[in-house]
């Protein structure tokens, strides 16, 4: 960090004799050149500050459209990076003391001002502010680095949590399964000459049933670290949304195992647009499932459909267990369930599946539930017609 040969002086004094004379006082140094430009004004300092770079600031206090420290504020906000030397006829400590604490290098009486004076003084606050500058700098890198090595910690925690999640449910959501499979496939090894066709059809369905559950938590889970690594991405295709979601409904209510009715309502007209139909099946089928898993056997869950101008929002409501409050700001993360749903079956990704999949598709969700009560969520998905629109 070094000081060029040529120095750039912006010297703000309205008194010409003093400006003259300070100009001269410069032209005697040898080994450095200084280019003093003199104007007589504050504000036509700040004018000059916006158009040409200068290496130094000579500030006379008492000035026509300015006087003492309160020239110093306006300097420091146009050019923050530049040194300022004080210039007055006061030989006054509080004032150099003053003018130091509000950011000035150094303080100058013009009665003692010689040539090794004024120059020594240009230069070291030159070299002072560089030193500052970049000590400010690497303190904002540290700070940035510490900042970015907290965050680091906190993901590599929230990580080790995820795993320690993930394992504990493996080893019960698969292992369901897992028992299923095994046990019918024994009994079909073992006893398939005394049992009767009916008995092996359904022990092969209950195996295919069990596999088809571990390749949906598989999924799942991909799904998820797809998501939270940034590479669930949207594969917009044109789709009659409407017609879509009017099927998906018909295949929930085909399911013997779901005994509640689906109560759908569709408000406006949507012509054709782009979607991905792939997450809102995940988005529905998520939201759908959960309202009748959690309500009392055949209890109505409503399903709302309503198009507007640029978006259609979609509301799932039920008259289920509802949510204890202290648990709805962690239900979107992965394997959170709430407190109430100890008997009940699930991964806690669903939830969290549907956050990604809304958040994809640059939409919105909201929840609100009451304990015993039931829930109702609200899903806010933009209207595209043109991918261009996404950009």
């Amino acid at each position: 960090m070094g000081l060029s040969q040529d120095i750039k002086v912006l010297l703000i004094e309205d008194n010409l004799a003093e400006a003259r004379l300070l100009k001269e006082i410069l032209k005697g140094n040898e080994k450095k050149e200084f280019h003093l430009v003199n104007v007589s004004r504050l504000s036509e300092a700040i004018s000059l500050l916006q158009q040409t770079n200068f290496d130094v600031i000579l500030l006379d206090l008492t000035l026509p459209d300015s006087q003492g420290l309160e020239s110093l504020a306006p300097l420091f906000i146009t050019a923050p990076k530049l040194p300022i030397v004080v210039l007055t006829n006061t030989n006054d400590d509080n004032l150099a003391l003053a003018s130091l604490r509000q950011g000035a290098q150094d303080y100058l009486i013009k009665r003692e001002v010689s040539l090794e004076i004024l120059t020594r003084s240009l230069c070291y606050a030159i070299e002072r502010k560089q030193m500052e500058e970049a000590l400010r700098e690497s303190n904002e890198a540290l700070k940035m680095s510490v900042i970015e090595r907290t965050n680091q910690l906190e993901k590599a925690q929230e990580l080790n949590q995820l795993k320690t999640e993930f394992v504990s449910m493996l080893s019960h959501d698969f292992r369901n399964p897992l028992n299923k499979i095994l046990l019918s496939a024994g009994l079909l090894e073992e006893s398939r000459d005394r049992l009767t066709k009916d008995q092996q059809v359904s022990y092969f369905r209950m195996i295919r049933s069990a596999i088809k559950d571990m390749d949906q938590l598989l999924t799942e889970v991909l799904l998820i670290g797809r998501a939270d690594s940034g590479r669930l991405y949207c594969q917009f295709d044109p789709v009659d949304l409407l017609d879509y979601c009017q099927k998906l409904v018909e295949s929930f209510i085909v399911k013997p195992e779901n005994q509640s009715a689906i109560i759908s309502q569709i408000e406006g007209s949507l012509e054709r647009g782009l979607w991905d139909v792939n997450l809102i099946k995940h988005i529905l089928t998520n939201l759908l499932g959960n309202a009748i898993k959690y309500s009392p056997q055949g209890t109505p869950v409503e399903f709302k459909i309503i198009v507007e101008s640029e978006q259609v929002v979609f509301k799932i409501i039920d008259r289920g267990i509802g949510i204890p409050s202290k648990d709805q700001e962690h239900l979107f993360k992965p394997f959170y369930r709430g407190s109430n749903v100890d008997n009940i079956q699930g991964t806690g990704l669903g939830l969290a599946i549907v956050g990604r999949c809304v958040e994809a598709h640059k939409g919105q969700i909201y929840l609100e539930s009451e304990e015993g009560k039931g829930t109702k969520i609200t899903v806010i998905l933009p209207i595209i017609t043109d991918i261009e629109h996404l950009n």
